[in-house]
């Protein structure tokens, strides 16, 4: 009989240290749960991501590893945003775990989903997608935006789960293709279901947040669903390449027109269709310029290659401890050798 497999959760950290409290006891309770059935092993952790919080959220997650073996800490040298902290908690964590949980600190995710993505990935799928059961609980204007954002996805190409979030577990196997996509515009959701490995899905119900405001307000959500468009596909210029043939076609039709009522000698007044025309071919050029710019900045940002995120403190285990330790005396002794 196979050991139970060593499962990590990674969990990035806004200002939250409101609900953090909340959260280290919940998830400590369903991890000790699970060890006690063996379906995972006792090496396994909660890893919170301090996203470059302003709040004490950094201090309750070190006070928490003192007196609590589940929970490990990796706080990032600034706010980095929430794709890359996760992303973050994913790299640190494949060193360790045989598969990886990510999730959301604010627990609207049902935490027991985590006991039905382990039995899967006991049955063999690598990757398993926390799936919304329904969005009876959303306001009508969450759920049609979110319906519109699944829909506006798939006709774009994009290959997402639909109501499917961030909540998954990603096996070691996985996460280490993972780590061979060198994007600086992140967008996971889309990511993960392009590795191609063996998947399914498990549906929760989503719960109301336990404490703390919610980060993702709708500026946050609007510039998080342009990123993913604009990450994935080029359909947006090719939008604006049709509405430039359009407004090309009306020009010659409204210039064959002028020059036909010329040659009959009628007057034309001109202002209010010159007026008209030039605000429509201004508007479609500069929404083109826009759009040619977005794909441009991204292309500015990928190009310099600058690292994600900046680990600034990394909270491990005594065994890490001890093996980092000796790996920066290794090195040091190399380096003095070199010197002399």
């Amino acid at each position: 009989m196979l050991p139970p497999p060593i499962v990590y959760a990674a969990i990035p950290c806004y200002n939250e240290a409101e609900a953090l409290p909340v959260t280290i006891k919940q998830l400590t309770e369903v991890f000790e749960q699970l060890a006690q059935e063996r379906l995972i092993s006792k090496e396994s952790r909660l890893l919170f991501v301090d996203d470059g919080s302003k709040d004490a959220t950094w201090s309750l997650i070190v006070a928490a590893q003192v007196t609590n073996r589940w929970v490990l800490g990796l706080k990032l040298a600034r706010n980095a945003g929430h794709q890359k902290a996760l992303l973050a908690g994913l790299m640190h964590a494949r060193k360790y775990a045989d598969c990886v949980v990510s999730m959301d600190a604010d627990l609207q995710d049902d935490i027991w989903a985590v006991r039905e993505f382990v039995l899967k990935y006991n049955e063999g799928f690598e990757v398993v997608y926390g799936v919304r059961r329904s969005r009876t609980t959303d306001t009508w204007f969450k759920r049609w935006s979110a319906e519109s954002f699944y829909k506006l996805m798939q006709g774009m190409g994009i290959p997402l789960v639909y109501n499917h979030a961030d909540y998954r577990l990603m096996s070691k196997r996985a996460l280490e293709q993972l780590s061979r996509y060198e994007e600086v515009n992140l967008f996971l959701r889309g990511i993960v279901p392009t590795i191609g490995f063996r998947s399914t899905t498990v549906e929760y119900d989503r719960k109301e947040r336990i404490a703390g405001e919610s980060k993702y307000p709708l500026r946050k959500m609007l510039s998080f669903a342009w990123d993913g468009v604009t990450s994935f596909s080029v359909k947006p210029m090719r939008v604006v390449t049709t509405l430039g043939f359009l407004s090309l076609g009306v020009s010659i039709a409204v210039g064959a027109y002028a020059l036909w009522s010329k040659i009959l000698g009628e007057t034309v007044s001109g202002w209010t269709s010159m007026i008209l025309s030039v605000w429509f071919i201004g508007s479609i050029q500069l929404l083109a310029l826009g759009v040619i710019g977005e794909y441009i900045g991204k292309i500015y940002s990928e190009v310099k290659r600058r690292p994600p995120f900046i680990v600034e403190e990394a909270l491990v285990d005594e065994p890490y401890r001890t093996l980092v330790s000796t790996q920066q005396k290794e090195e040091a002794a190399v380096v003095d050798s070199m010197k002399h």
